[in-house]
């Protein structure tokens, strides 16, 4: 019997060879073995013998669908659509081996390409450019259980990558493919067992990863990047990580006012708390020139903060210094380290104030509070969020007028609805309030808009009124990553998915490690269409994380709109928590496992407060039209937050035709 090997089979007509040889070159830059007909005199039986054998052999096969096949009733190309149509009836359903490329504006339905084509999802490549994603998932496809390593990024890539796809795709940015072949290489190779310390922090006792690093040509990194590592705790008992945290943090807050500086957001800064990685590393994979990195030791009510400024080209100190104050010093310090660090930048001849004025004195006490419970916030558990709740509840008992701790109030009662931690009117009504209160005792406080702008969202469909919050909070804060994300997933919700996905690439630009950003990311493309590159985003977001919430959901629903119905079910079945059982009913009926989806529908329904909307969602794939509308009717009544994605989604597209569709959407004040 003959071997199957790892090679791809390129199947296209004569006329179309110039974007073949296109497609080939980047499936072969990518380490991929290709076959392809190069004679222009096909035919014969060497040739009939040779071919046959290689379709007989290949892992994959690649038909080039155009305008050309099309026209063309006969063609050598036509035999090798059938030897491996053929062959692709004796594989297994959860095998891939068909993948259809097309490269101008032919249609799924078009009656002249083979109707096995047309079962399987079709990937375009517009003139045969071929981005990285896409040779990315023919690695995947070919090694579906080995990890490796995506090939080196190149500007032709990046070009190749912007011109297949005008509407600039997040998942296909080399700035962020590199950020994720970097950072797999850190989550694997970290020692995570042993905290770094700052003199730890050289090439020389550090992990150095096995791919170089891109060319500088590649990354254009401004002169006035910055990222704000978190501190380390160097007390006694290691005890004030919040402190440390919260110092580093409004540090990165502070430096993020002024103008002209491009500071990294804390998701992906934070990213390296506790691992050990160079500077040159750390600034390869957040695309940043200069790094902020510092130590806090505190006794008793005195502090000791140790900073310095380092380039993550060759490692050179810039400024370096040392504060001994007492903790109520603590603000002063901050505005005296945010001003060092702009100077040495030379920012000042920009005309940007290195921080903002410091405003009446805030009890320390009240202060130690409040960065004890925004630290509790960040792991979105129940517990966690509880707790931090009664730190912000204790700074208030001591200062009534602090408005942050308003808004952490607020923040936690939105992240509580979210995660179904409570009930939505229960968890809305008291956001709102809380929201309210830190707007009203500190108007310039952008934090407590945001609350306010995506609590109009959820509880009255207000679009403009949210938008209105949103647009105030940036007016006040423009670098509030908060306030940037609600936008663009307000854009997704009233606007087009190419302006939502820009904005939310700008987001990562900053942020390039937000995992959380990266999944909406995945969600717009899937609602695009754009299946091959959302499946490259929430992978990407699997590799550095698989057990983040609603991944694996999202990758079965992306696979199950390819029609790869068991890697669905399969992921699905991988998610954990509250996101499982709302995937494993599109699954199992999709499989046509009637016992299994009634089942799970039924459990479902158990637990169905909070997620009517995805109920809904079940009932359309399941065809009850009519459960499906009622379910949507349930979902605007108790406010489920789904409902703000109803508009485009692929699992109730067998309602737009439906008067009922239409009506819903005029009473969610959502154009049609």
């Amino acid at each position: 019997m003959t071997e199957p090997s790892h090679a791809v089979f390129l199947s296209y007509a004569s006329q179309d060879a110039e974007a073949a040889h296109r497609i080939c070159e980047a499936l072969r830059t990518a380490g991929i073995e290709v076959w392809l007909d190069k004679s222009e005199l096909r035919g014969g039986d060497a040739w009939d013998a040779a071919i046959r054998k290689q379709i007989k052999t290949c892992a994959l096969f690649i038909p080039v669908i155009s305008r050309n096949t099309h026209v063309r009733s006969e063609g050598y190309f036509r035999l090798e659509w059938k030897l491996a149509i053929d062959r692709s009836h004796l594989m297994a359903t959860t095998r891939t081996f068909l993948l259809p490329v097309v490269i101008d504006d032919v249609r799924e339905d078009d009656d002249a390409v083979p109707e096995r084509f047309r079962d399987v999802q079709w990937t375009r490549l517009p003139e045969g450019r071929t981005p990285t994603a896409f040779a990315g998932r023919v690695v995947r496809l070919l090694s579906p259980d080995e990890q490796l390593t995506p090939p080196a990024v190149t500007a032709t890539d990046g070009a190749a990558a912007a011109a297949a796809n005008p509407a600039s795709s997040i998942a296909l940015q080399p700035k962020l493919l590199w950020t994720i072949v970097i950072v797999a290489i850190l989550v694997v190779g970290y020692l995570a067992s042993e905290r770094f310390v700052l003199s730890r922090r050289t090439p020389a006792t550090a992990l150095v990863p096995t791919t170089e690093a891109p060319p500088r040509g590649t990354i254009a990194v401004s002169e006035h990047s910055i990222a704000v590592l978190p501190f380390v705790d160097m007390s006694e008992k290691r005890d004030q990580e919040y402190f440390s945290d919260g110092l580093a943090e409004e540090l990165l807050d502070l430096l993020a006012k002024t103008p002209g500086l491009h500071v990294i957001a804390r998701t992906s800064s934070f990213y390296f708390k506790g691992k050990q990685a160079t500077i040159p590393e750390i600034g390869r994979t957040l695309g940043v020139a200069n790094i902020l990195e510092g130590s806090v030791r505190k006794s008793g009510n005195r502090l000791r903060i140790t900073t310095q400024l380092v380039r993550t080209d060759n490692s050179e100190h810039l400024w370096s210094d040392t504060y001994d104050r007492d903790q109520e010093d603590v603000f002063k310090i901050q505005d005296d380290i945010a001003r060092a660090v702009v100077d040495k930048l030379r920012l000042t001849l920009l005309g940007g104030d290195a921080s903002r004025a410091v405003t009446a004195a805030v009890n320390p006490q009240v202060h130690n509070l409040y960065l004890q419970g925004r630290y509790l916030t960040t792991s979105d558990t129940t517990d966690d969020l509880s707790k931090a709740s009664d730190y912000f509840q204790k700074a208030l008992q001591i200062d009534p007028g602090y408005a942050p701790a308003w808004a952490g109030l607020a923040h936690i009662a939105l992240r509580q609805v979210a995660n179904g931690y409570v009930p939505v009117a229960d968890g809305i009504a008291q956001a709102v309030k809380t929201a309210h209160k830190s707007v009203e005792l500190d108007p310039n406080f952008a934090g407590g808009y945001v609350v306010l702008g995506s609590a109009r969202m959820m509880s009255s469909f207000d679009w403009s009124g949210a938008r209105e919050a949103f647009d105030h909070a940036l007016l006040l804060e423009p670098s509030n990553s908060e306030a940037q994300f609600s936008l663009a997933h307000l854009t997704m919700v009233v606007g087009s998915t190419d302006d939502s996905l820009r904005r939310f690439q700008a987001l990562l630009e900053r942020d390039p490690l937000n995992l959380l950003q990266r999944r909406y990311v995945a969600r717009v493309l899937y609602y695009a269409g754009r299946l091959d590159e959302a499946e490259a985003a929430i992978r990407q977001v699997l590799e550095v994380n698989a057990g983040l919430p609603a991944a694996h959901y999202e990758l079965g629903r992306i696979l199950l709109a390819r029609g790869q119905v068991p890697q669905a079910v399969s992921e699905f079945e991988n998610e954990k928590g509250s996101w499982r059982p709302l995937g494993l009913p599109l699954g199992y009926h999709a499989q046509g496992r009637t016992a299994d989806a009634n089942a799970a529908m039924q459990r479902m329904l158990d637990n169905s407060a909070g997620s009517e909307f995805q109920v809904a969602e079940a009932y359309a794939s399941f065809g009850n039209v009519d459960q499906a509308f009622a379910w949507l009717d349930r979902a605007v009544e108790f406010r489920d937050p789904g409902i703000q994605w109803l508009r485009g989604d692929p699992l109730l597209r067998s309602l737009a035709r439906d008067a009922r569709y239409a009506a819903l959407l005029r009473r969610l004040n959502l154009p049609s």
